[in-house]
């Protein structure tokens, strides 16, 4: 054997193997180094620390994992563990795994017509989410992903420019939202998918988490593939209490969920936030607060209105301006207010941080119908809120001043045909319509405003019940009673056509531990096999019945417990009983 060539065949392999190690070296450098770059990344978006290796390695063979709430995509909300983002194509991806869960696994019926809404707004065609599907497999021939360690909320705002947009589709949903979930804490991250710039009100969004929010923009600078280690998606609706027009005329939900005290916990909590605290005043310090506008729905004869106001009330009144001061040294105003009075728009949802016992006047302008744009009555309405409200509608056409020539976003009419813009100019009330570029409305809600003070006096001293009293206003009790205990029935036979029923119950239990104005019950009285029943309202616990009480006749019997006349409570169960 030539010892040589054995020697030179045992350097070639030992060179090779050393030359193979340091390949897998300097692959295994590469990966550490490009894991490390991401982790930075992750790091730049949150300071949670994050094991990007673990991460990976749980994204590769768990997947995505999503469990919803809620039966339709209307009321659906889902909480996902790893669901991904391509920035690229802007999809969201859902990697399968054989450890993945989908619930509910709804199939192609996730596309009739969405998994779920991102906005509060129910079943808008611009809201809705999906995702695409991929195997976990399809990871080693894509970017590597970026991880997001912060518990995410992901949603869209749905107009970012207007704030009653904001406070009624966005804040109040994302609050109650987060107060569902309870790692959707102050340490969470908001994530707006909508595609808006952050528009003049962004600060108000961070008010409700201590971490920046992130914007679909934002994501485009940390990398291709974005993966939200665990988010929610999707809004509550119960706090919304108004629609705006896109399937019939816009006007209060036909089921409200929310009541003024949800409302006023939220002010409370936005005033918090905004380091607003009420100071102690003297006791006849009432003031009035007027909204003044910069650009258009002008009061135009806003200083004769302040007076004839100061006078009428013996009240100092005072404007406020969203163009002229910053949103919170507004808020501190209105939040001390006994009256606030503005034209029609966005800005009057702040009374909902006017104090208990308090007035919202809103003025509408000429041939604009209050009855049907409401949603601030319908929020000084809600039980709880405690406001009075009044409206005030300009039927004087000589004290409008109407802008036919501004685009048509402005109320302008020039771009319609004559024929059209004479029946605009004529017409006396705008008629109902469809959200959200009917010419007509747009029209007449742009326009000036010369108020005529006597006919407003007039109707604030027909509307105000009372004058406001901030110092006389507690909440109204929302206390409804329990059921009534021990139901009975008695009967007896007087004679072959005549009969009596006895009744009686006792109190409900919670009632003992209450401060109740005026308790009644009411009883419900069918006889058997009947469609109708006679309902009684009675003032005590027992009541003997004989007006249209049969003999041998079997009756079904109802009673419950009603609180200051309109605070119902449940039903006892039904009593059967035979004459």
């Amino acid at each position: 054997m030539n010892l040589p060539a054995v020697l030179n065949g045992l350097l070639v392999s030992v060179v090779a193997a050393l030359l193979w190690k340091y390949v897998r070296l300097s692959e295994h450098m590469t990966q550490l180094e490009e894991e490390l770059q991401l982790t930075r990344q992750s790091q730049e978006l949150s300071q949670v620390r994050i094991d990007y290796h673990a991460a990976l390695m749980a994204l590769q063979e768990q997947g995505t994992r999503m469990v919803c709430t809620g039966k339709m995509h209307t009321d659906r909300i889902c909480r996902f563990d790893y669901l991904c983002y391509c920035t690229e194509a802007e999809e969201f991806i859902f990697f399968h795994s054989n450890a993945s869960v989908m619930l509910p696994n709804l199939g192609s019926r996730r596309f009739q017509p969405a998994l779920l809404d991102l906005s509060s707004v129910e079943d808008h065609n611009t809201q809705y989410f999906n995702f695409l599907e991929l195997p976990a497999a399809a990871l080693k021939y894509m970017p590597k992903p970026v991880f997001v360690p912060d518990v995410t909320l992901i949603l869209n705002r749905f107009n970012p420019d207007n704030l009653m947009h904001i406070f009624h589709d966005d804040l109040l949903p994302i609050f109650y939202t987060m107060q569902q979930y309870s790692d959707l804490d102050d340490e969470a991250r908001l994530v707006f998918m909508e595609g808006w710039g952050e528009g003049a009100h962004f600060d108000l969004y961070r008010l409700l988490s201590s971490k920046q929010p992130l914007l679909k923009d934002h994501l485009r600078n940390f990398g291709k593939l974005m993966c939200f280690t665990k988010s929610y998606v999707g809004l509550s609706k119960m706090t919304t209490w108004y629609q705006y027009g896109f399937v019939q005329p816009q006007g209060p939900k036909a089921n409200i969920l929310v009541s003024g005290n949800e409302i006023r916990q939220f002010a409370s909590f936005m005033m918090g936030r905004l380091n607003i605290t009420q100071e102690q005043r003297p006791e006849d310090d009432d003031y009035i607060v007027v909204f003044s506008r910069a650009s258009n729905r002008l009061i135009l004869n806003e200083a004769e209105l302040i007076l004839a106001l100061a006078q009428e009330f013996k009240m100092r009144t005072v404007t406020v301006s969203l163009e002229e001061q910053t949103f919170d040294s507004i808020v501190h105003v209105i939040s001390g207010a006994s009256m606030l009075i503005s034209m029609h728009g966005a800005q009057l949802i702040t009374s909902m941080f006017l104090p208990r016992g308090a007035a919202m006047i809103e003025l509408f302008p000429y041939a604009v119908n209050p009855e049907q744009y409401t949603p601030y009555k319908t929020l000084a309405s809600l039980p709880g809120m405690d406001l009075q409200y009044v409206a005030w509608r300009n039927n004087i056409e000589e004290n409008s001043v109407a802008y036919p020539d501004r685009p048509w976003d402005q109320g302008g009419i020039i771009h319609l045909e004559k024929e059209e813009q004479e029946r605009i100019l004529t017409s006396k009330e705008v008629p109902r319509h469809l959200c959200c570029r009917n010419p007509e409305w747009l029209f007449r809600i742009y326009q000036d405003t010369i108020v005529d003070i006597p006919s407003f006096l007039e109707v604030l001293r027909e509307g105000l019940k009372v004058k406001p009293n901030l110092k006389k206003s507690k909440p109204i009790s929302t206390v409804h009673p329990g059921r009534v205990r021990e139901p009975k029935c008695q009967t007896s036979v007087q004679a072959t056509n005549e009969a009596k029923l006895a009744v009686s119950w006792q109190i409900p239990w919670n009632l003992k531990y209450l401060k109740v104005r005026e308790v009644k019950y009411e009883v419900w009285i069918q006889e058997q096999g009947e469609n109708t029943y006679m309902p009684y309202i009675l003032p005590h616990q027992n009541y003997t019945f004989s007006e249209n009480i049969k003999p041998f006749t079997t009756y079904l019997v109802w009673v419950r417990c009603i609180f200051n006349k309109n605070l119902l409570g449940p039903f006892a169960d039904v009593l059967i009983c035979k004459t």
